[in-house]
């Protein structure tokens, strides 16, 4: 049974959102019409012009996300927009301000109610389609590889995954903060992604053996930092390839398998293996996740990071952007845009 909010209605106020029903595969996921939805105390509602697709997209409609909305919902974590209407508590922002920020889930709408706490004011000059696809990567890759990663000037980062959202963020954050980059990919399509946002090395690890080719760059020393959003087999390929005292970077699972570990390997390298979580550290450590946004924002005015959305999807073609990516179809960063 449909809850309220999301009542098929013919009023005024109905919105266009892409609903998820059922749990299952995007081919499930359909666009109705759903209630606008209210606006109270520390929330603000945001009309949508562009929503930021991400691989939690994949998961959350199957059940498989770590927070799990109650049916129906709408996906999309990431949005960018312009506020309508603010609740009473709020404080920083008014009608009229552009705005990017989480949502967790719902950002698959024309509009969106937002906690005041989730949204960051959108520089002059920044497009909203390309805010749209700022916050969750490079919020990501940021806490990554400064609170996890420590990353240093003139240290080594490998990114695996080099060619999607995550991936290109951290190559562009690197090389800002000063490090070499090595990027791996799975194509050549990718690989020029990495190289355009900067990456001093390519490796293909479809074609190439990802160890042996980080020996051969590495002149056997090894990385002192892994990026690694990918999973799979290349998790352990990464770990055999640390340098001593280096820090591998747990992001994600986009091959869809979660690996696991020989111990041995740690004590062996003296390096760490590291979680990254930044929807926790968000709401745990608000103040420095703050203060990663002033820094990326400044790289942003200094040229240092060039956002870039690589393929735009309408709100019709949702499913089928969420299809594309959970097939790794994509290259860059995908946006959903709502007129």
């Amino acid at each position: 049974m449909k809850s309220k909010h999301y009542t098929t209605i013919t009023e005024d106020i109905a919105l266009k959102a892409l609903v998820c029903n059922t749990l299952g595969g995007p081919e499930l996921l359909c666009v109705e019409d759903i209630e606008e939805p209210k606006t109270s105390g520390s929330s603000c509602l945001v009309a949508v012009k562009g929503a930021g697709l991400n691989f939690p997209d994949t998961l959350i409609i199957r059940g498989k996300y770590q927070f799990q909305p109650p049916l129906p919902f709408s996906p999309g974590g990431e949005i960018a927009g312009e506020i309508v209407a603010v609740g009473d508590k709020v404080k920083r922002l008014k009608p009229g301000d552009r705005v990017m920020g989480l949502t967790g889930w719902g950002g698959f709408a024309e509009k969106v109610a937002v906690a005041e706490a989730n949204l960051i004011p959108v520089p002059n000059g920044f497009d909203l389609v390309n805010a749209a696809g700022f916050v969750m990567t490079y919020g990501t890759s940021m806490h990554a590889l400064t609170q996890r990663g420590r990353l240093q000037q003139g240290e080594t980062l490998l990114v695996l995954g080099a060619g999607g959202g995550v991936g290109l963020a951290a190559i562009q954050i690197g090389k800002a903060i000063g490090a070499k980059v090595i990027a791996a990919a799975g194509s050549e399509e990718k690989l020029e992604l990495a190289k355009q946002s900067g990456a001093d090395e390519l490796i293909n690890y479809r074609q190439d053996n990802l160890k042996d080719a980080l020996k051969k760059l590495t002149k056997g020393k090894g990385v002192d930092v892994a990026y690694d959003p990918v999973g799979g087999d290349l998790t352990e390929l990464a770990l055999r390839s640390m340098a001593w005292n280096g820090r591998l970077l747990i992001v994600g699972f986009a091959a869809g398998d979660i690996p696991k570990l020989p111990a041995n390997l740690m004590l062996l390298k003296g390096c760490e293996v590291s979680g990254v979580f930044w929807g926790a550290f968000t709401q745990r450590q608000s103040q420095e996740n703050q203060a990663n946004f002033q820094q990326l924002l400044k790289w942003v005015g200094e040229g240092k990071i060039r956002t870039q959305v690589s393929k735009t999807y309408t709100l019709e073609e949702a499913g089928q952007a969420i299809a594309d990516m959970e097939q790794r179809k994509l290259a860059g960063k995908a946006v959903i845009t709502i007129d």
